[in-house]
């Protein structure tokens, strides 16, 4: 059990660390320029294929059945999984799905300037692919311990991560992010914290 919070916290962690812009600035001194056009392509590499240890130990270490949804429930909870990976499609879409995996980045000379994304799916929630990933995972039809442990440590992280990025967000968008974090939920639909009277 340790060992597995132990791998989803060090993933987290590298992942976290990887993603800053102190990184990103010491990357761009120290290779210059061009490097800066591989970047968010090798990021997600490796940000996948650091996460096959977690993986690796969900499926080696020993483990128990907590509950399996039984029939005809499983298929409320497949339906659920089927319309979280629709919005993690439809969120992705909407962030110009070359950039985010990293493949528009290779061809321009010049890192294009962020956009601050508030239609469509940011319209209701400001982590829409978050959001949709904790939908899915929560919703899995079969849970063991193993999985569990991964779920929730993955939540955590989630959430942790989500408040991190968010200060990356007001420095690179200043009072516009201020702003539309006072009006559009985090994570939940329609639960702001703190919103302007």
């Amino acid at each position: 059990m340790l060992w597995l919070i132990l791998s989803v916290l060090l993933w987290g962690v590298i992942h976290s660390i990887t993603a800053s812009l102190g990184v990103k600035a010491w990357i761009h001194r120290r290779l210059g320029e061009g490097s800066m056009r591989f970047y968010r392509l090798a990021y997600n590499i490796f940000s996948a294929l650091s996460f096959v240890p977690t993986l690796l130990l969900m499926a080696t270490l020993p483990d128990r059945m907590l509950y399996r949804i039984p029939v005809p429930w499983v298929y409320l909870s497949m339906g659920g999984q089927i319309a979280a990976i629709s919005l993690l499609v439809f969120g992705v879409l909407q962030t110009d799905p070359l950039s985010f995996i990293g493949l528009r980045q290779l061809f321009e000379r010049r890192e294009s300037p962020s956009k601050m994304i508030t239609h469509g799916l940011y319209r209701w929630v400001r982590h829409p692919l978050y959001t949709a990933g904790l939908l899915f995972i929560w919703l899995t039809p079969v849970m063991s311990r193993n999985t569990l442990i991964v779920v929730i440590a993955a939540t955590v992280y989630i959430i942790v991560g989500a408040h991190f990025e968010e200060r990356k967000l007001e420095r690179e968008f200043g009072v516009a992010y201020a702003e539309y974090k006072t009006v559009t939920p985090m994570l939940i639909p329609g639960l702001v914290f703190g919103r302007n009277k």
